[in-house]
């Protein structure tokens, strides 16, 4: 403690140092995936067993290679659906890799349920950068108070993830937060293309997108209650 002995600290301001760090560092935590949780594979990286393929009009093919998903271009919409009946609604997070391999527009977008409603977390529409959840109160990501633009580059991995609470749904690009979205006092839905996406699906748009590493876990209980507190109104 040299540090504290050359600025001559009182052991009060030193404790509270010390309190002050450790709370930063269990926030910090709070934000940063739980590598050590029990995640379940959704994909086995060698087949699409246990998915479908959406219904969405004159489709591109989908297939793997070389331990990836790829989506086609369709006439308009590509996409996955999972076809397991033990998807979460509530209180849990979900992960998966993706990168824009051809195109100018929505490579991932995950479709995922919210308690008995659904949304969208968009990852590049509208022309390519737009990111955002869709709908808040029946209007899109490129429009309602989660849109911003995140520049995407053809042939780059990201990690998209998602986390829904009770009353909050977060998204991560990477190691950036880009929604924390109180949801306490706005109604959550899908634009009618993505019905065929629920519970839980992937899609592109007039773009080739890559897939893999896709998982799900069920949040801790203090986990749970550590969300909640952000929720609270002041």
């Amino acid at each position: 403690m040299l540090i504290f002995s050359k600025i001559n600290l009182s052991k009060t301001t030193v404790f509270a140092l010390c309190f002050g760090l450790l709370l930063v560092a269990k926030t910090g935590f709070s934000q940063a995936p739980n590598e050590n949780a029990d995640w379940k594979s959704l994909f086995d990286g060698k087949t699409l067993k246990g998915w479908k393929q959406s219904d969405f009009f004159k489709p591109g093919k989908s297939s793997v290679k070389d331990g990836v998903i790829i989506l086609e271009k369709g006439t308009k919409m590509t996409g996955l659906t999972y076809d397991g009946k033990d998807f979460p609604k509530m209180n849990y997070e979900v992960s998966l890799e993706s990168k824009r391999v051809d195109g100018r527009d929505f490579f991932c977008t995950t479709t995922f349920p919210v308690g008995d409603s659904f949304c969208s977390f968009v990852v590049g529409g509208w022309g390519g950068s737009v990111t955002g959840l869709s709908s808040i109160d029946g209007i899109d990501a490129s429009e309602n108070q989660t849109g911003q633009g995140i520049e995407y580059k053809n042939d780059q991995w990201y990690k998209i993830r998602i986390r829904v609470t009770d009353k909050r749904v977060e998204t991560w690009i990477d190691k950036e937060q880009t929604v924390d979205l109180d949801t306490s006092d706005v109604k959550l839905g899908i634009r009618i293309e993505c019905n065929v996406s629920t519970p839980f699906g992937i899609a592109s748009y007039d773009t080739v997108g890559a897939i893999k590493d896709i998982k799900v876990r069920n949040l801790s209980a203090a986990e749970i209650k550590e969300v909640a507190k952000k929720s609270i109104k002041k």
